[in-house]
């Protein structure tokens, strides 16, 4: 997950704290030495406890399947190790503050794509047909239309004007709404251990 460090027009600069909280990184910031929450982005310990950064969207995925939709992209070279993690055993998670949901990503790489309402926010979160290791979260409301999404063989279409969607941008690429592009939305990646200790009042998504 990636938070702006912009607060109250401050640009904040961070450490590693190097305690776990949760099992999970907190930060220090470098002017008032409060302690984040990695995971919530979120003021725990000192002056500044109860702030909290916005959070941008991100993806996590493989460098190849990135790499595919975004051929401009630079990656740091540094050298490591292979990551440990899979997509298949982590769940995805929208957070709103207000509510927080989450959803296995097996069943997303099953479905294709999920329609959902979180906090009074309509969102889809779609798995990319050219890759199942590629997933966005977007909004599912268009000015005063909202819309539902379904996966027709490798087509992301919506279900009323069957326009046909890019799955990793968001574009109407064919049909009525040709042109319209779907607002991306921050989702992240957790172990479900950790979702019930930094959200135990989320609820996680049923098929």
């Amino acid at each position: 997950m990636v938070h702006r460090r912009e607060w109250e027009g401050q640009t904040l600069v961070f450490g590693n704290q190097g305690a776990l909280w949760g099992n999970a990184m907190t930060w220090w910031d470098h002017d008032t030495g409060t302690i984040w929450s990695q995971p919530l982005g979120e003021a725990i310990v000192g002056p500044r406890k109860g702030a909290r950064l916005e959070m941008f969207p991100v993806s996590f995925t493989t460098w190849g399947a990135w790499h595919e939709a975004h051929p401009g992209t630079l990656g740091l070279d540094a050298p490591a190790g292979l990551s440990g993690f899979e997509l298949e055993e982590l769940l995805l998670v929208v957070d709103f503050g207000t509510e927080t949901a989450a959803y296995v990503a097996t069943d997303l790489q099953r479905l294709g794509v999920i329609n959902d309402v979180v906090a009074g926010v309509e969102i889809a979160l779609v798995s990319d047909p050219g890759s199942d290791q590629r997933w966005s979260v977007f909004s599912r409301r268009l000015d005063a239309r909202v819309i539902e999404l379904e996966l027709v063989g490798d087509k992301l279409l919506d279900v009323e004007t069957g326009t046909e969607w890019d799955p990793v941008r968001g574009l109407g690429i064919n049909g009525a709404l040709a042109g319209e592009v779907l607002a991306t939305l921050p989702g992240f990646t957790a172990f479900p251990a950790d979702f019930d200790t930094f959200w135990p009042e989320g609820r996680v998504w049923q098929s």
